[in-house]
């Protein structure tokens, strides 16, 4: 029998690597486009700072400290794919800046990252088994991890294929960077229209 730990891992790790839920993975993607695959610990620092705000959020949703209205729904629909395109905007701006992660990425990785907890929020607080702080504590705990192991999984694969351009191909970091970056953007401007 799976145990509620386990139960939440994985729930937190489909959740990540759904098909279906590609924003996020877009999302992730973006983060790691300006990166060379020496600078893997700059990434995950980035996306765990991503992780601290998912987790703020549905931890405040858990507590049933807020409950989204409709039209609040709406709205998160509309900015998690402005996350995307902001980053991808970012990337492509910063020129001759690959591997070089600005003070204020780990702001708005954390802070995009409560955006994105929003959209799964509602999902969240509906699957939480009842029970005491703590076993919300345990149930959110899993999740996060699934979560988090979910996003390194795409930083590994985004990493890999990096490596594996830069040693095959003339593919430069900076090119690398902007077509991810711009692949990334239009998935971003699709969810949006989608959204609207």
């Amino acid at each position: 029998m799976q145990s509620l730990f386990t139960f939440y891992l994985q729930l937190g790790l489909e959740h990540i690597l759904d098909r279906d839920g590609y924003d996020h993975i877009a999302y992730v993607v973006a983060l790691c486009a300006v990166f060379r695959p020496r600078d893997w610990r700059k990434t995950a620092l980035l996306v765990t700072a991503f992780t601290v705000g998912h987790s703020l959020t549905l931890a405040c949703a858990g507590l049933d400290i807020f409950q989204l209205t409709t039209q609040q729904k709406s709205t998160v629909e509309t900015l998690i794919p402005l996350t995307i395109i902001a980053t991808a905007l970012l990337n492509i701006l910063q020129k001759n800046k690959a591997g070089k992660a600005f003070w204020y990425t780990y702001g708005l990785a954390a802070f995009f990252g409560l955006i994105h907890g929003l959209g799964f929020s509602t999902f969240f607080r509906s699957s939480l088994m009842p029970g005491d702080t703590a076993s919300l504590f345990r149930q959110l705990l899993a999740f996060n991890i699934g979560v988090e192991i979910g996003q390194l999984i795409i930083v590994f694969i985004v990493t890999l294929a990096a490596a594996v351009l830069y040693r095959f191909t003339k593919i430069t970091p900076r090119v690398f960077s902007v077509t991810v970056s711009v692949s990334a953007l239009l998935c971003g401007v699709w969810l949006l229209l989608k959204s609207g």
